[in-house]
């Protein structure tokens, strides 16, 4: 069965598309509203292509019915993107607006810096305010944060958790690949078996860098926000929580940061 967009939401759609490492993660938004998000693998230019034809919205994996656009109701795909292949995929892609760094209201970017950590910082300073450090817990773990200027400051880059697993796994001749959904519970520090002894090692360091970072950024700015996005943002945040209870109770968790600096971005 067909979803639809209701007939009194159709006034301004427009379609926000983050091209990740891992994934795309989509937004269909109303105006300044936003309507509904998912993720979808990357695709190939014949999808892209498909999609274009049928005025299609492309199908999340965890939807029984994907959302079908009228023929006749002309819609904007404002794109942002991490993966150059895919950037030059999706540029075929009719009515389509590739956001780029000096569209981006922060001052101070260096030219390199991602466009996804730019967004993700824009969307939590004017959601929350500035100053604001942003963790995104993706498939490398970033902070990123700027003054009450809306300056940047500054940030780091590290593996994220899915990819320390993985590096091990596949790097090494007799330790297991693990998998980030394979965490059930907080790992004992000294661990009696292998998987729960990468788990250990993996998780402790991470959070005990990411509480470091936040110390130090709070030296800097004792007033700023701190909010977490991405997809192992949940799991982050439930043991930062659970290990340094007076720093996880001050982060916002929020996955739709870069959607909210698109939308930024989508109407200044």
């Amino acid at each position: 069965m067909k979803q639809n967009i209701p007939p009194q939401q159709t006034n301004n759609p427009w379609l926000a598309l983050m091209v990740g490492n891992s994934r795309l993660h989509w937004a269909l938004f109303i105006d300044q509203a936003l309507h509904s998000t998912w993720d979808t693998q990357h695709l190939s230019e014949s999808d892209i292509e498909q999609l274009a034809k049928t005025n299609t919205l492309p199908l999340s994996p965890s939807s029984s019915s994907p959302i079908f656009l009228s023929p006749n109701l002309p819609i904007t795909l404002l794109l942002a993107s991490v993966v150059p292949s895919q950037t030059q995929l999706w540029q075929t892609y009719p009515n389509h607006c590739l956001i780029t760094l000096n569209q981006v209201p922060i001052l101070g970017m260096y030219h390199t810096l991602g466009i996804d950590r730019a967004l993700a910082l824009l969307g939590a300073g004017k959601t929350y305010g500035f100053p604001m450090l942003v963790i995104d817990a993706g498939t490398a773990l970033t902070f990123t944060g700027a003054d009450s200027n809306q300056r940047l400051i500054g940030g780091a880059i590290l593996p994220g958790l899915g990819l320390q697993f993985t590096s091990l796994g596949q790097k090494t001749g007799q330790l297991p690949l693990l998998k980030t959904r394979e965490i059930i519970e907080f790992p004992p520090r000294f661990a009696m078996n292998t998987p729960q002894a990468i788990h250990s090692g993996i998780i402790y360091t991470l959070l005990s860098g990411i509480k470091d970072f936040i110390d130090n950024w709070l030296l800097l700015f004792p007033n700023s926000k701190l909010a977490i996005t991405g997809g192992d943002s949940e799991l982050l945040i439930t043991y930062l929580k659970q290990q340094f209870p007076e720093i996880g109770e001050k982060i916002i968790l929020d996955n739709n940061l870069i959607f909210w600096g698109m939308r930024e971005v989508n109407f200044v």
